[in-house]
């Protein structure tokens, strides 16, 4: 993904191997175009199916379609590929693809992956994710909205209509990125879906070796973030420290805590990133410090809502998906619907005041 520095794949398929306190491991097939999958299976050999959960995720056809530059690959609801009928078999050869290069029988989970409009308002689509877990391919299903922020309002609408077949659901959320990630929560609750929050660590802000200065190679995606983010950020972090000194946490622990303190999230998945400089951590050392997380750490409310309004950053930023934002259509943006509306009302939720760019 091009953050950081590169690693052996040695080093990177011994950080992927489960023990040691953490026992989830999660790939998505589109990265490298299935080398991710590869290498996450080179790590699994040997290690006891039943001790740890796999997780994967489909929906970029990279099989068929054509690399759109920085946009990646056209998800395979594209119908320039092919038709609503044709979804199911799409997806049924992605995860057999998928376990096949994971050296796997089934996922544990399986994500549909940052879909586009199709993708959330499809009933062939969730058909046919429901269909390989009839099949035996995965145990639960769940989407991926992204792969930046939005999607509020298509993710609570996606909850109403097929919640009854979802299991879980991957966010962005973090301290110091609250919002719109909260947002849907409720939805998320209400439907019974249980919660992966990723991007803990806010572009590697809370794992503390980056700074003001720390090199970034030319296509790692931190540089589009606006000017003085990270010095921003870790004006912001230094504020929530005393409470991670309370509780005796670091500051990545802190925010995995503060994630965890919303009731439908379950899971945490921090980026580990080995940066460049001469104060980078090995990235052992990080993730050690996240198997490290005391299982007893919770958040007093009082305390969440504090570290809530230290990085309150709601709009801040134009949202992908349905937003009052409404700019080009595009495969990752599209025009508010009277049904989206109407979800969020349900909500609380008003888009030209809760999700527009300020």
């Amino acid at each position: 993904m091009h953050f950081g520095e590169p690693i052996s794949d040695e080093r990177f398929e011994a950080l992927l191997r489960p023990g040691e306190g953490i026992d989830t491991v999660i790939t998505a097939d589109t990265y490298g175009q299935g080398q991710a999958d590869l290498l996450l299976g080179r790590a699994l050999e040997g290690a006891d199916r039943d001790a740890y959960s796999l997780v994967g995720a489909v929906g970029h056809d990279f099989y068929e379609g054509e690399r759109q530059g920085a946009k990646g690959f056209p998800r395979f609801t594209d119908p320039a590929l092919r038709m609503p009928h044709e979804y199911a078999a799409y997806l049924r050869m992605a995860a057999e693809r998928s376990l096949e290069r994971l050296g796997a029988d089934s996922f544990d989970l399986l994500l549909l992956h940052n879909p586009d409009r199709t993708g959330y308002e499809s009933e062939a689509v969730w058909d046919g994710m429901a269909a390989l877990r009839d099949a035996g391919l995965t145990r639960m299903i769940g989407v991926a909205p992204g792969p930046a922020n939005g999607f509020t309002l298509d993710l609570i609408s996606c909850l109403e209509r097929f919640g009854d077949r979802i299991d879980w659901a991957m966010i962005i959320l973090n301290p110091l990125e609250p919002w719109p990630g909260e947002l849907p929560l409720e939805a998320a609750a209400r439907s019974d879906v249980r919660v992966i929050t990723r991007v803990v660590d806010y572009g590697g802000l809370f794992w503390g070796d980056l700074r003001p200065g720390t090199p970034m190679g030319e296509h790692d995606h931190r540089r589009f973030r606006p000017t003085g983010w990270i010095e921003a950020g870790r004006a912001r972090i230094e504020r929530m420290l005393p409470i991670a000194k309370r509780l005796g946490l670091s500051p990545m622990q802190l925010a995995c805590a503060w994630n965890l303190s919303h009731p439908p999230v379950e899971c945490v998945a921090p980026t580990l990133i080995e940066e460049a400089g001469s104060e980078a951590r090995p990235i052992e050392e990080k993730r050690a410090e996240l198997a490290g997380l005391p299982p007893e750490a919770t958040l007093a409310t009082e305390d969440a809502a504090t570290i809530r309004e230290i990085g309150d950053n709601t709009g801040s930023m134009r949202l992908k998906g349905a937003s009052a934002d409404q700019g080009e259509v595009a495969p990752d943006r599209w025009p508010l619907s009277e049904d989206l509306i109407e979800a969020g009302k349900r909500y609380g939720i008003e888009p030209e005041r809760d999700l527009v760019n300020r």
